[in-house]
């Protein structure tokens, strides 16, 4: 039986590496590592600054975004892209104003932008067999066009970040120090969310709108317990993504599995796995003798 397993998978594997000559299996890898690029620098600043839930709210309700956009007969993309910006620029000023209530807020956004991208979407005329792909991802679907979008969105990540890095650096870690040292951090605030925006919008293709928090928090997450600085942080965060999204889409292809949910139950896994590590570490240096 595990011959014959392992034959299937072998087989499998054989026809996926046939496969890469395809456009669509090309335009997957390369989504894959544009994708994995912006979720682990902006999923970084996502996790330090303690805003998942935030970014999580953005993401589902850029539902509404999307539509708008097929009640109004135009791109989803553009509608998702619209709609999460003005979304991340209402949470950013109620967050900054009252933190204390701003899960609240965050959470009826949220219920608002889904239900509004319900609603619409029944008012739409005639049925949209492509909206799953934007609840769950299609990376097996990715155009050229959206290849553009994603390195464009990556471009403007890197250079936003590289540029104001030290200030990113300041606001993560000491909010009121920043301030103190003149640091705008009220408008760096703004430009993460801008930026979660376009990512959330980027990573639809790939993951969806129910899925994207994971790949936006996960690889962070771990990165986080193996870095020494903010920068080795990310370029660990992007490695890991990349990693579970080539894996999810490995294992996609080897099992008939849908893409997107895949990529997020390898970084699951992988999630899991960190946290036994940690637990047995911490048992193992609680149990080592303390030296003379």
């Amino acid at each position: 039986m595990a011959c014959l397993i392992g034959s299937c998978a072998s087989t499998r594997t054989i026809e996926m590496l046939e496969a890469l000559q395809f456009e669509f299996m090309q335009n997957a890898l390369l989504a894959g590592v544009l994708t994995s690029v912006a979720c682990g620098i902006i999923g970084t600043l996502v996790v330090v600054n303690r805003i998942v839930f935030i970014s999580g709210g953005v993401a589902h309700a850029a539902y509404g975004g999307v539509g708008l956009a097929f009640f109004l007969g135009i791109s989803p993309l553009m509608g998702a892209t619209g709609f999460s910006l003005l979304i991340s620029a209402i949470m950013a000023i109620v967050t900054l104003k009252n933190k204390q209530r701003a899960d609240t807020v965050v959470g009826v956004l949220w219920a608002v932008g889904m239900a509004m991208g319900i609603i619409l979407i029944d008012l739409s005329p005639g049925y949209n067999v492509d909206l799953m792909s934007y609840l769950f991802g299609s990376i097996l679907a990715v155009p050229r066009s959206d290849l553009v979008m994603m390195f464009a969105v990556d471009l403007i990540v890197l250079l936003v970040v590289t540029r104001y890095y030290n200030s990113f650096l300041a606001m993560s870690f000491d909010e009121e120090f920043a301030q103190a040292a003149g640091v705008p951090v009220r408008a760096l605030y703004f430009t993460l969310l801008a930026m979660t925006a376009f990512v959330v919008v980027m990573v639809i293709r790939v993951v969806g709108l129910i899925l994207v928090i994971a790949l936006l928090s996960i690889p962070p997450y771990i990165a986080e317990r193996y870095s020494e600085s903010l920068r080795s942080m990310m370029v660990f965060s992007v490695i890991l993504s990349l990693l579970f999204t080539l894996l999810g889409l490995w294992f996609s292809y080897l099992f008939n599995l849908t893409s997107g949910a895949t990529i997020i139950m390898v970084a699951a896994a992988f999630f899991f796995i960190s946290l036994v590590v940690d637990r047995v570490r911490a048992r193992l240096s609680r149990s080592s003798p303390s030296p003379v």
